[in-house]
């Protein structure tokens, strides 16, 4: 595909939630810019997700996701001070970079995002740090968003943070904390990441077998799908700029948003232009309250977003693992797995909702000790081919607020 033949602004947009005058003259500027400079051409779909854990919960967390998506443990990449773990379902969905911080002293830029909210401090390392993105040619695209400036880690730094040596990354986002990696590749390349020593960690490995097992005695292996979406929260004020630059560093664009006005709050999604499914892209979703903090009591509307951010500070919420449509034991495939996965003691927050004449059923499950995301699972029936509902959006919203707020009074 070339730089010409792409046309960012082509796509229908969706919701009734209204943007700033600001907000749609720079979606409009940053797009063609981008379209015009070759970036969106440059920048393909997501290669990896990753994620930081505090000592001592990579295992039980590896054995968490085993047994309730559809990932798999690969190797662990060891290096000084951390352990990598790389979790793969195949090459046509995103990895996941699982890493261990080995000292619980260890001080760097990204414990520092935790240290500042509450209850992020009670996990100081755990947090979801960004994604790591296939390109075409890293130098280009690097000196592209330079020039749009974007700021970068230089090749020191990404070796004292223990980074792979061969991703660029970018500074943390002022206003999502995350940070994007840009992974050179060819399409039929395999992903490998240059960092420490190549091994097979026998504890891993049995924690994972172990999950594996019981997914597959379960009978929910072949029911859990890869990723549907990763949904970040982020304060009111900068649920626009987030956007923006995500879709300046991304080659992603604006499918739309809805205000979810029973929790005062927005559901924004963005997407690949490519056309990439999103089990190899998945969409990017950001949340945002519709009024800061220090005034939702004057609106008398509650603030469940806000709370969040204001609690753990701005970071990914929720991963969404797609449910394969049909049933299984007389159940829906989501009530089937959810039903499965809660007699192994998973709290969720809520029964599934939404239903099949609506076109999906969601639910989200408790957060995790290990990760602080939350899982949830998406099923969608026949050729229904939205993201959500609105009603859906804010029932999960408000039983996620109940739980957070729990986890605050502790």
């Amino acid at each position: 595909m070339n730089a010409t033949a792409i046309d960012s602004l082509r796509f229908t947009r969706h919701g009734d939630k209204q943007n700033s005058a600001f907000f749609e003259e720079y979606l409009v500027h940053i797009l063609k810019e981008r379209d015009l400079l070759g970036l969106t051409a440059l920048i393909h779909e997501i290669d990896a997700l990753m994620i930081t854990v505090d000592p001592g919960h990579s295992i039980q967390y590896i054995a968490e996701l085993s047994l309730m998506t559809s990932y798999h443990y690969l190797v662990t990449l060891e290096s000084e001070s951390h352990w990598t773990h790389i979790l793969r379902i195949d090459l046509n969905s995103p990895d996941i970079l699982l890493r261990e911080v080995k000292d619980p002293n260890l001080r760097g830029i990204f414990r520092s995002l935790n240290e500042v909210y509450p209850v992020g401090a009670k996990k100081p390392n755990s947090r979801y740090m960004g994604e790591i993105i296939r390109v075409s040619n890293l130098h280009d695209v690097v000196k592209l968003q330079q020039a749009r400036e974007f700021r970068f880690f230089s090749q020191d730094e990404v070796r004292k943070m223990e980074f792979p040596g061969n991703i660029a990354v970018s500074k943390p986002s002022p206003y999502t904390h995350n940070i994007v990696g840009y992974l050179e590749r060819k399409p039929n390349e395999l992903r490998v990441y240059a960092l420490g020593m190549s091994v097979i960690n026998p504890e891993v490995q049995a924690a994972y077998e172990t999950s594996k097992n019981l997914q597959k005695k379960l009978h929910i292996d072949e029911l859990l799908l890869p990723i549907d979406h990763l949904a970040t929260r982020v304060y009111s004020q900068n649920r626009e700029v987030a956007i923006l630059e995500y879709l300046s560093l991304t080659s992603y664009h604006f499918w739309g948003a809805y205000n979810i006005f029973d929790q005062n709050s927005s559901t924004n999604v963005t997407k690949s232009v490519h056309g990439i499914p999103e089990s190899k892209s998945p969409a990017k979703v950001f949340t945002a309250n519709n009024t800061p903090y220090f005034v939702s009591h004057i609106e008398k509307l509650p603030s469940p977003t806000e709370t969040f951010v204001r609690n753990y500070g701005p970071r990914l919420h929720h991963m969404a693992i797609a449910v394969k449509d049909g049933e299984s034991g007389g159940l829906e495939n989501i009530e089937f797995v959810v039903n499965a996965i809660s007699e192994q003691g998973q709290g969720f927050l809520l029964d599934v909702i939404g239903s099949k004449e609506e076109g999906l059923k969601q639910i989200f499950s408790n957060a995790s000790e290990h990760s602080s995301l939350i899982i949830e699972y998406v099923q969608r029936f026949g050729d229904f081919d939205g993201f959500f509902t609105q009603d859906n959006v804010a029932k999960l919203t408000e039983a996620a607020g109940h739980e957070e707020s729990l986890n605050y009074a502790v």
